[in-house]
C-alpha cells in the first residue's frame, strides 16, 4: 500500500516493495520528478518532525501539482494547463470573488491531468523518446528574470 505525505514543501510517497520493504520517493522541486529517497521513511512513518503531514491520494496529487507549478517554469502541454489554472484564479480575483466550487473542481481535474502528463513525459524520456515538456527551476527574488 502506498503512503502519501507532505514533507516540508515537498511531497513524498512510500511504496511497498515486492520483498516486503518500503521505497520512498521525494519530489525534486528543480525537475518535477520523484527521486528515490529512502532516508525519510522513518521520519514520515513516525511523523518525527513538525512539518510532516499524511495525505490521501487526491491531496497528494493536488499538493504535488501546486509545488510543480510554483517552483517550475517551462513550455509544453503541462505548462499550458498550469496557465489555464492560473487564469481561473486570476479571473476570480479580478471579479473580487472566491473561486466557485465548480471552478475548484475543474482546477483539481486539471491538476490530476498534469500529474498524469508528468508521469507520461518521464516514461517517454526513460524509453529514449523526447519529452513533450521542457522546464527549469523558477528563480525567485534578486535572481528572478522575466519569466
Amino acid at each position: 500500500m502506498t503512503g502519501y505525505y507532505k514533507y516540508h514543501a515537498q511531497t513524498y510517497k512510500v511504496e511497498d516493495t515486492p520483498d516486503g520493504g518500503w521505497q520512498g520517493h521525494l519530489l525534486d522541486l528543480g525537475t518535477g520528478e520523484f527521486d528515490v529517497d529512502n532516508s525519510l521513511i522513518a521520519d514520515v512513518k513516525l511523523a518525527r518532525a513538525g512539518n510532516i503531514f499524511r495525505l490521501d491520494e487526491d491531496e497528494f496529487i493536488d499538493e504535488t501539482e501546486q509545488a510543480r507549478r510554483h517552483f517550475l517554469v517551462g513550455d509544453g502541454p503541462i505548462f499550458a494547463l498550469y496557465q489555464t489554472i492560473d487564469s481561473l484564479w486570476d479571473q476570480a480575483d479580478v471579479d473580487g470573488r472566491e473561486i466557485s466550487d465548480q471552478e475548484l473542481a475543474l482546477i483539481r481535474a486539471l491538476r490530476r491531468r498534469t500529474f498524469t502528463l508528468w508521469d507520461e513525459d518521464f516514461a517517454r524520456r526513460d524509453a529514449g523518446e523526447p519529452m513533450e515538456n521542457t522546464c527549469r527551476e523558477r528563480q525567485f527574488g534578486a535572481e528572478a528574470s522575466s519569466e
